[in-house]
């Protein structure tokens, strides 16, 4: 059995940084802001992560280990609700609404995706927006205090 890899330097999501030859790592969100866990790889394999405390990891990024090893970060698919509207005002209101119960948020041009809750859903719906329910990778906004940079 092969000894575990530890992954331990977070190399932020670069256009065309990307080695053809990396294996993948897909996590749905709430893995990808753990800062130390097992996880297993696309190919089967059982690698460790242990990054500093509060990386988020994002799709695109890279992990690399201490002997230069590459594995690509893939956000996985999950279940989430994405408001619309076209009225900005409406969309400010919802997004408000939602970072008062500290839910991460998406953010694009005349919409907001969540994580699906049919509660939150009956409260934006509330609002005024539409709300639709999806299967789609999941990139909330990182919030103010957070700044991307590689380590």
């Amino acid at each position: 059995m092969d000894t575990l890899a530890i992954f331990d330097r977070h190399l932020s999501a670069r256009k065309g940084d990307q080695p053809e030859s990396v294996e993948h790592l897909v996590l749905p969100f709430e893995q990808r802001q753990k800062a130390r866990h097992r996880v297993r790889l696309e190919s089967g394999r059982e690698i460790g992560i242990q990054l500093p405390r509060g990386t988020v990891l994002r799709n695109g990024d890279l992990l690399e280990s201490s002997t230069g090893e590459l594995v690509s970060v893939v956000a996985a698919a999950e279940a989430v609700s994405t408001a619309t509207s076209d009225d900005a005002v409406l969309l400010a209101r919802a997004a408000y609404h939602l970072g008062n119960r500290h839910v991460h948020l998406q953010v694009g041009n005349g919409w907001l995706r969540y994580l699906h809750d049919h509660v939150l859903d009956h409260m934006v719906e509330s609002l005024g927006l539409s709300v639709s329910q999806g299967v789609l990778p999941f990139e909330p906004e990182a919030g103010a205090y957070r700044h991307d940079h590689e380590h």
